[in-house]
């Protein structure tokens, strides 16, 4: 065990994690000079292409010092917030950590999050500046940040570029005789960190895991302690990258374990794995907990008959990645569909490019929404993500949503203008802090909603792309949401229906009326469009029952010259005639339905 090292690299997103890891493959001769590529260890070419780790990989490399040879343990872990959760499973599974912090752009927000999390676990820490190489480098500026925040010595700090190798055996050096070897238990008792899970095709579940205490051989019966499954260790491994199979993994050592599982649910992440022998008396490693989705959306397949490929393909992507959820929805509008939950808004969009790339599905995304809570007057308590799901008002006693602590760096110039724009969203400023005199730290908090759709896009702008965003949970909190519905001709359009703030329904409900308005075509009768709130909707009636209508609109009938046909005769005829189609018009007022094109539809769930 004296010979192993354990270390993730923790960084900003596109700071050059993979970059790195790709060197330190290099310089230890784990990968052939000829076999390697950019991002090796980015398993995906959406992973590639974006510059992102998407899914944490470990690696495990020999590295000869003098005459000692060391085991290196990386594992090279996601830099987004809505992988955190990976990232605090992976902190806990190693002894120490490289800081990793771009010279062009210093200390980000995601940088400082990780760094928490790694401080909070006592892990050792390595500071690097890298991409020293480019011309807008600014090492010493970068290098003043960081000892102001470790309270480290500027010459301590490793200046490196992991694009040209510089630095790189200063870093292997400093792993190895600063990240300390794991720590022995003595235990005997087999405890196994299960830090990341995948679905391989052929294999079933691959769990990485992390020996805490004791040891793990082929062909033992083990028991997962929170899905409460039990296996057998049917094949183990070290990552090479490429798998090596091995008869056993002991303590302090990380590898992967083959058990049979058929889907990564009863393999979680943070779950602890022992032997079936001893599942009695052991307990749990410390942090687990379920991921939940965060963010809901609803895909629609652009072409209907897809509705089958697109449950098939939810179905297998569902089998590698136990924090995406869906549920069967159904809209007039948009045909045959599902409710799907995700960790934030970039596991959306990887699932939607998934679905294009993997399975050839180009899906209609309906704008994001959050999980509420509500509580009924009847002391029931329920997760309510779609309005249709929403109870009566009558029989609510509070709703809860989530909010987040949001941590933005930005130049101190646009501290004015970032905080008009979060407040503005219903956010609550908490403090600042200086990192340096012309940048700051603002801290928040802030309605999910507020973040999903367009504030990272928003917060760019008025910073001119300099201000950084990292989010985590911090609760919930009584919310006055209500549910709005539309009424087109009196029909009340289930699709249409949508989550609103009461001091910001009329807005909201202007808006949707009037894009409706422009987007349905005039019929033979008049249409009206209204938007009410507390809607009842009883049985027979066509009506608004006990609702509110905060806004409406008129779409006036097409006009048909009925007495163009007569060419004299008496006054009385044309009466007659106009008498008749005014009949007519109010029949099919009452009985008449009106189709509403897909586009309308989109134009409103997308708040255009």
């Amino acid at each position: 065990m004296n010979n192993i090292r354990n270390f993730c690299i923790i960084a900003h997103i596109d700071h050059g994690k993979s970059t790195l890891a790709d060197r330190l493959l290099e310089f230890t001769g784990t990968v052939e000079k000829r076999k390697m590529r950019e991002q090796l260890l980015d398993q995906m070419d959406l992973e590639r292409e974006r510059g992102i780790t998407i899914k944490l990989q470990p690696v495990r490399m020999v590295y000869q010092l003098q005459t000692t040879s060391y085991i290196l343990n990386l594992i090279d872990t996601p830099g987004h917030v809505d992988f955190s959760y990976e990232v605090s499973r992976s902190l806990s599974a190693v002894e120490g950590a490289l800081l990793l912090v771009d010279a062009t752009q210093g200390i980000q927000a995601q940088t400082l999050a990780n760094l928490y999390q790694a401080l909070a676990l006592n892990l050792v820490i390595i500071p690097i500046i890298n991409k020293i190489d480019l011309p807008n480098a600014e090492p010493a500026k970068v290098a003043n940040e960081l000892s102001n925040l470790l309270g480290v010595k500027s010459e301590e700090i490793i200046l490196a570029s992991a694009k040209t190798g510089q630095g790189v055996e200063k870093i292997i050096q400093k792993i190895i005789t600063d990240i300390p070897a794991p720590k022995s238990t003595g235990g005997g008792r087999l405890k196994a960190l299960i830090f990341d899970s995948y679905f391989d095709e052929y294999q079933g579940v691959v769990a990485l895991i992390r020996i805490m205490e004791g040891s793990l051989e082929k062909n033992d019966l083990i028991h997962f302690m929170a899905t409460g499954k039990d296996a057998t260790a049917l094949s183990l491994g070290y990552l090479k990258p490429q798998l090596e199979p091995v008869a056993k993994i002991s303590e302090g050592e990380i590898g992967c374990l083959i058990s049979g599982l058929k889907t990564v649910k009863d393999c979680r992440v943070g779950d602890t794995v022992v032997l079936t022998s001893e599942k009695e008396q052991a307990q749990p490693l410390p942090g687990y907990q379920v991921v939940k989705p965060m963010v809901f959306a609803g895909f629609f397949p652009k072409e209907g008959e897809d509705s089958g490929r697109l449950r098939e393909a939810l179905e297998k992507l569902h089998l590698s990645d136990s924090a995406f959820t869906f549920v069967p929805e159904k809209s007039s509008g948009l045909g045959l569909g599902f409710r799907c939950g995700f960790l934030g808004i970039l596991h959306l969009d990887i699932v939607q490019e998934r679905l294009r790339r993997e399975y050839d599905l180009a899906v209609v995304v309906t704008v994001p929404s959050v999980a509420y809570e509500v509580k009924l007057k009847s002391g029931e308590e329920l997760v309510v993500n779609s309005p249709s799901d929403f109870p009566e008002e009558g029989t609510i006693e509070k709703i809860q949503e989530p909010w987040m602590k949001v941590d933005i760096i930005t130049p101190a110039h646009y501290q004015g203008v970032v905080m008009e724009m979060v407040l503005k969203r219903m956010g609550k400023y908490l403090t600042t802090e200086y990192l340096e005199q012309n940048r700051v730290i603002l801290h928040f908090e802030l309605p999910l909603t507020s973040l999903i759709v367009d504030f990272y896009d928003k917060l760019k702008s008025v910073t001119s792309g300099y201000a950084s965003l990292n989010y985590d949970f911090a609760g919930m909190k009584e919310t006055n949401i209500r549910r709005l519905d539309i009424l087109v001709a009196g029909e009340q359009m289930e699709a249409l229906a949508t989550f609103v703030y009461e001091n910001s329904a009329y807005e909201t409900a202007r808006r949707i009326a009037q894009t409706l308005k422009e987007a349905i075509p005039p019929q033979l009768f008049e249409i009206r469009i209204q938007a009410v709130l507390g809607y009842q909707k009883q049985a027979g009636i066509k009506s608004n029952a006990g609702g509110k209508i905060i806004a409406s609109e008129r779409i006036s009938p097409m006009r048909k010259d009925v007495t163009a046909k007569l060419y004299g005769g008496d006054v009385t005829r044309k009466r007659k005639l106009l008498e008749k189609q005014k009949k007519g018009k109010k029949r099919m007022r009452s009985q008449g339905k009106v189709e509403i094109p897909s586009s309308a539809y989109l134009s409103v769930l997308r708040g255009k």
